[in-house]
């Protein structure tokens, strides 16, 4: 929508009067939505995004050219995008009915081209892009996409914003290893559990998080330590020497929250992850 204005001015017998002020509206043609399915993101996974373009006129509207910024955002005095399309991923339908894949440059930024609104229709476009290491992975990071429709028959750009957040959450993995290596019977061994935590939420006691094992061959004479802490059974952990059964007590695996730097000159994130380790000896 445009607001427009016009003034006359009237001379006579060398004096002039101006008039009223005339406002007129331009009503657009063309309405634009954008609509992420997801809503948030986490770094390297896609975020679908649909783009609706209805034509309310009575002509159809040809050669639109939709333009995706992509989420870019000035840093350091220069553009960096934190989504990344995925290529070949986006599809059109016209009317709700399929058509061929639309003409698309993959930029940054992204552009769709040779787009054609039926008179009194519409045009669905839906693509992903990946939330890429300039995204903010923090708690509170955003990404504000914005697509802006251009073309024949349009008064002034057109444009649609969407806003998705860092999606707030733990991210676990766990990995395992065994010290010595080569042992003989009745010698100690000792299992080494690094839990690493790359989201940007800490695990707490109300995550119930737990860790579960069976040692073949059993272990006898068990001493447990969590981040250096030394564990009792029963009230931590549970082990059955019978079968080699070892479980934590849910709510006793703690793992604090990764831990987010963007890097001065280039903009791109790192983390850090938060880090927990358990081990436990025993005698086999």
């Amino acid at each position: 929508m445009a607001i427009f204005s016009n003034q006359a001015t009237l001379t006579y017998n060398g004096s002039s009067t101006n008039s009223n002020i005339a406002y007129g509206e331009i009503l657009d043609v063309l309405v634009a939505t954008k609509t992420a399915v997801e809503g948030s993101y986490l770094p390297g996974q896609l975020v679908t995004y649909v783009v609706t373009l209805r034509n309310t006129g009575n002509a159809a509207l040809t050669g639109l050219v939709v333009t995706d910024d992509l989420g870019g955002y000035v840093f350091n005095g220069t553009t960096v995008y934190p989504l990344t399309y995925e290529a070949g991923s986006a599809a059109l339908f016209t009317n709700g009915v399929p058509q061929a894949a639309p003409t698309v440059t993959a930029g940054p930024p992204l552009v769709i081209s040779d787009i054609i609104v039926p008179a009194g229709g519409d045009v669905v476009i839906v693509y992903q892009a990946m939330a890429n290491a300039f995204a903010d992975p923090a708690v509170g990071g955003s990404i504000d996409n914005t697509v802006t429709v251009t073309g024949d028959g349009l008064s002034a750009p057109i444009t649609a914003t969407e806003t998705v957040t860092a999606e707030t959450r733990p991210a676990l993995t766990i990995s395992k290893s065994i010290t010595p290596a080569q042992v003989v019977d009745n010698d100690r061994v000792t299992y080494t559990f690094v839990i690493q935590n790359t989201g940007n939420q800490a695990v707490v006691a109300t995550d119930n998080a737990a860790i579960t094992d069976t040692f073949d061959p059993i272990l006898t004479a068990l001493t447990v330590t969590f981040n250096g802490v030394t564990w009792t059974q029963g009230l931590q952990y549970n082990y059955d020497e019978a079968t080699g059964l070892f479980t934590t007590v849910p709510g006793q695996i703690l793992v604090p929250a990764a831990t987010y730097v963007q890097d001065p000159v280039t903009g791109a994130y790192t983390a850090t992850p938060g880090i927990a380790t358990l081990v436990v000896t025993g005698t086999i």
